[in-house]
């Protein structure tokens, strides 16, 4: 089982905007991907490090500087520098388990998002944190490793389709930051695909490992929650665009994702509270396997109580006793037992107590 939450103990003591990276690493080496592109042409480079990187915002087009692996404090401080980033910005990018959040600085929006990928074999969400820098002609996105997550707006650029070209910055981040709302739509459906599946396996045959996939499913719906929830107030705090970093062209699409978000929020708790009626139908089941059980092993005891009476009846010690010096008396006492018994379980039998229904 993945941990949860990763050790913050190497940065006890240090001063607030110490570049500590905390979290797993992802990759082995850092790298750079920069696009500088306007409506007529578009420039692509990728690095190792900001040496021969033109990181000049273009006056009239935009530039996007993406770094893959975030382990390395030194390179960070140096984009940080180049872009006159808050260290406090620098520090959050570095904590790899911070929850989506928005903030605002002078010349620049900082935001946090989670990328999720969910594995179907193992039932397991991953989690990687994507921080995003917007300023008014730049934008720059930190990940974790190479996921392949922000390609399709790259060959957008690449190809010029739309008008993502001749937009600003603005408009990246909306593009970048709609990829990440539609992968959590993807993760829910696969999710909610699980969830029927089990839904189904459950009313045939509900056994123990059943109790752990719905421990597991909804363990990941918890993590998918805390992903979404927050960022329908960061997007909400987007459209209101008090740094006016947005474009009023761009506002609407950001209303579009808002009501995404919106949409994820609903149907996951649909899903929650799939799995916690699935909880409840497990348990039921379970209940009423024993009582079928109980009810059983009832019966059989029930059936054999006659016969047991009447042993004991005979079994004491008189010397006076009917059918006690009778030839026939044991077959007697035996017929007496079986038509007891028989007539008992016919009446089990009519009242349906024999049935396993």
């Amino acid at each position: 089982m993945r941990r949860r939450h990763r050790s913050r103990s190497k940065k006890i003591g240090l001063p607030p905007g110490a570049l500590v990276h905390i979290g797993e690493i992802k990759t082995r080496h850092s790298e750079l991907l920069l696009f500088r592109y306007d409506a007529h042409q578009l420039t692509e480079q990728t690095a190792s490090g900001l040496a021969g990187l033109d990181l000049r915002p273009p006056q009239d087009g935009t530039l996007w500087l993406n770094l893959y692996g975030l382990q390395d404090a030194t390179l960070m401080e140096a984009v940080g520098q180049a872009f006159n980033l808050h260290p406090l910005t620098l520090e959050d990018i570095l904590n790899t388990d911070q929850r989506p959040k928005l903030d605002t600085y002078d010349g620049y929006l900082f935001l946090v998002t989670r990328f999720l990928n969910y594995d179907k074999a193992s039932m397991q969400i991953s989690s990687e944190q994507v921080s995003m820098v917007l300023g008014h002609n730049f934008v720059l996105t930190f990940q974790e490793r190479k996921t392949g997550s922000f390609e399709p707006v790259r060959e957008r650029l690449r190809a010029d389709k739309g008008h993502i070209r001749r937009s600003g910055a603005d408009y990246l981040a909306y593009s970048l930051l709609d990829i990440v709302v539609d992968r959590y739509f993807l993760v829910l459906e696969q999710i909610g695909d699980d969830c029927e599946s089990l839904e189904e396996d459950m009313m045939h045959k509900p056994s123990s490992t059943m109790l752990h996939r719905i421990h597991q499913l909804k363990r990941e719906a918890l993590e998918l929650r805390r992903a979404v929830w927050p960022l329908r107030e960061v997007v909400n705090a987007l459209i209101r665009n008090d740094g006016g970093f947005f474009q009023p062209a761009t506002l609407p699409y950001l209303r579009d994702v808002y009501d995404h978000t919106v949409h994820l929020i609903e149907s996951l708790e649909s899903v929650r509270d799939l799995l916690a009626g699935m909880l409840d139908i497990y348990l039921t089941s379970i209940s009423n396997r024993v009582n079928m059980e109980v009810r059983a092993l009832t019966v059989v005891a029930m059936l054999f109580m006659p016969a047991t009476l009447i042993a004991g009846i005979f079994g004491m010690n008189f010397q006076v006793m009917p059918w006690l010096e009778n030839p026939d008396g044991f077959w007697f006492a035996l017929g007496l037992m079986g038509g007891i018994a028989s007539m008992m379980a016919l009446i089990f039998w009519r009242r349906q107590w024999l049935s396993r229904h």
